[in-house]
Order: structure tokens, then sequence, then C-alpha cells
């Protein structure tokens, strides 16, 4: 199975480095085309069918939310920002608009392919069981919802995906400095004890099921089945 993306990304080393580390590590499954501007960008996306469109947001002549909210007038194709703007209000503007993730630079090729696949295989309907269960949690990264012992629970953004990282590690210590880089990115410039606080906001949501995030003494967390 071949997927087709788009990568609309001005910086011409970035959108080399992006296709030759997919083309190598796709083994020819995944074709990428360019284009550099907002407006090149858009008319690519209206002229052809992409499974995949990664997105920067600060391009020439129209941004990338603006893209993106012209795309989904009228199409639910997967998409990704790759973007240095990653505060909160721009994570959050970005999924009102209707992408699907959001990946702050720099980031990690390793993991911008990770999440890139498990879109398209969500999109070819190659993913079966997408729910992740650890004791009487459950949560859906794609639903972006979570239950507790059958009944939703209603998280922000920061603790969604502060539960969705200690599930992914369930039983294994996560550092603080861990935490940060992957919620706040790597120009946060705040104390780590942030993190804390966002760990007492999650443990208070999730009610009786709070006993299993467990505090590693000096270190950071983990989620434990019970």
């Amino acid at each position: 199975m071949v997927f087709k993306l788009l990568l609309v990304e001005d910086d011409a080393e970035i959108r080399e480095i992006i296709t030759d580390y997919f083309r190598e590590k796709s083994d020819g499954t995944i074709n990428i085309d360019t284009a550099e501007t907002g407006d090149e960008g858009l008319d690519k996306c209206l002229e052809a069918e992409y499974d995949l469109v990664l997105l920067d947001v600060m391009l020439p002549e129209i941004d990338g939310f603006a893209i993106c909210r012209e795309l989904r007038k009228n199409s639910d194709v997967p998409i990704i920002f790759i973007t240095a703007r990653h505060q909160e209000n721009d994570r959050l503007y970005g999924y009102h608009l209707g992408c699907d993730d959001y990946i702050a630079k720099p980031f990690s090729l390793a993991e911008l392919y990770a999440k890139v696949m498990v879109l398209l295989k969500r999109a070819r309907g190659m993913v079966i069981d997408e729910v992740m269960t650890v004791g009487r949690i459950k949560l859906d990264p794609y639903r972006c919802t979570v239950f507790v012992n059958d009944a939703e629970v209603i998280l922000a953004p920061l603790e969604f995906g502060l539960l969705k990282i200690l599930m992914e590690n369930q039983g294994k210590a996560v550092s603080r400095e861990s935490l940060l880089l992957r919620l706040w990115g790597y120009d946060f410039d705040g104390n780590d004890r942030v993190v804390d606080n966002h760990v007492r906001k999650l443990r208070k949501a999730l009610g009786n099921s709070a006993a299993q995030i467990k505090t590693v003494f000096k270190m950071g967390y983990k989620l434990e089945g019970r």
C-alpha cells in the first residue's frame, strides 16, 4: 500500500530532511509532494487527493491555519501541524480548526513518522483497537475521550496529554523533564513544578482512580493498574 502526503513548509532544509527520512523509513511506500508557500500548498490540496497533509503554520502568503480552515470545508484528510508556535492557545486553535495532531519544532523525526503512520492507518481502517486501558481508566486518543469505571471524565487538553503519556508508559516512571518537553516544548522557560500542578488537576478529575498515578520521588510520575 502506497500513501501520498503533502508537506507544506517554507524551510527548504526541513522539507528535504522530512522527505528523505520518510522515503527511507517507509521503503518507498510513502510519497511526499512539497510546497513552500501557503498559496502553493492550498492549490495542491485542492487539485489532488492526499492521504495526509503536513502543515507549517507560519508560511508566506497564507498561513497554515487558513489552509486548514479551507480544507475542512469539504475534506476530512488527516492534518498535522508542524510549527514553532507551540503555546497552548495555538494548539487549541489548531484543534478547533480541525487538525488531527500538532508537533512542535524542533521535533523528533521518529515521533513525527509514528504520528503519521497512526493517522494513515486509522484513515484506511487499519487500526482495530485504539482504546488504551489501564486499570479502571480507558482513553481513546482519537476521539479524545476518557472513561473511569465507564463514566466519561472531561479533561482539559494538557491533562489529557499528560494522562495519555502516562498510559503509554504504564508502570514506568516518566520524568518531569520528559513531560515538560512533550507537553510544553523546548522553549518553555518556567519551573518543572508546573507538571505537579497539572497532575493534581488530573488526579482530582480521575476521582477514585487518582491513586493509580504514583509519585516517583525526585523524578516524576507513573501510572499503574491499581
